[in-house]
């Protein structure tokens, strides 16, 4: 179930929790990703407050919001960038994206598989996709007072498993939102504090959300023990070579033997 896209801009955009939510995000996102200099990039579900520090790098930035959620404007201040679309068909050209984010769509769509394998159509050779979804075991997840109450969580594993079952590597993970859902002024006041504390002990588990990164299975550099320099096999290899030839070069045609 799709919440609709009035109460994600209320709550990204007009309630102290939803802005402490969105720099809790938002900040691993720029960890990750860094400079986008002429990168083409998309987000999908209700992402656009992850995309706001990329819209003047960025060659091309994109909102995809779904239909049964809804579209608004973004950003407010500019050129809209939002646009209204459908689950598993989305207008955007094969291999045309360079970074994906998905925020509040994988959790509550109708038909995951279908809309990963969309999110694989549009992705570019080398291009990573970032799925944010509630953690199964955080404190978020458990709470309807935020959109992360809201769709199904997921384990790592499961999101993981999915991913693979749509033609994506997992290359990396990460956590965020450590602090508790809560409007009280003292968990507000301390929610940075407490989101360094939680990236700085490595408490995954903790996490309100889990971010994955992935590739395309068919462009991503394998993983695994380096690949050593190939040479042909010679058939003979590692047997003594006297000088003598093989039987049948020491068969004189003219003898008739």
């Amino acid at each position: 179930m799709h919440l609709d896209v009035q109460i994600l801009r209320d709550f990204y955009y007009r309630s102290q929790l939803g802005r402490a939510a969105q720099k809790g995000v938002r900040d691993r996102v720029v960890d990750r990703w860094g400079n986008v200099k002429g990168l083409s990039l998309a987000g999908y579900g209700f992402a656009v407050p992850l995309l706001r520090p990329f819209l003047e790098d960025a060659e091309r930035v994109v909102g995809l919001m779904p239909a049964p959620q809804g579209v608004i404007p973004w950003p407010n201040d500019g050129a809209n960038h939002s646009v209204l679309c459908d689950e598993a068909r989305w207008p955007l050209a094969n291999d045309s994206i360079d970074r994906l984010v998905m925020m509040h769509g994988l959790e509550t769509c109708n038909l995951p598989q279908a809309l990963l394998d969309e999110a694989h159509r549009v992705l570019a050779p080398q291009g990573r996709a970032l799925i944010v979804v509630p953690s199964r075991g955080g404190l978020w997840a458990r709470s309807d007072a935020t959109p992360f109450g809201y769709g199904r969580p997921y384990s790592r594993s499961q999101i993981e498993r999915l991913l693979a079952e749509s033609g994506f590597i997992c290359t990396g993970h990460a956590s965020a939102l450590f602090f508790p859902p809560s409007e009280r002024r003292f968990w507000l006041r301390s929610a940075r504090s407490i989101e360094r504390l939680g990236q700085r002990w490595g408490l995954a588990r903790m996490g309100g959300v889990l971010m994955i990164e992935a590739m395309r299975r068919d462009t991503a550099r394998p993983r695994g023990l380096p690949v050593t320099k190939s040479r042909p096999l010679r058939v003979l290899e590692g047997i003594p070579q006297s000088g003598a030839q093989p039987a049948w070069r020491d068969h004189d045609p003219s003898s008739g033997r």
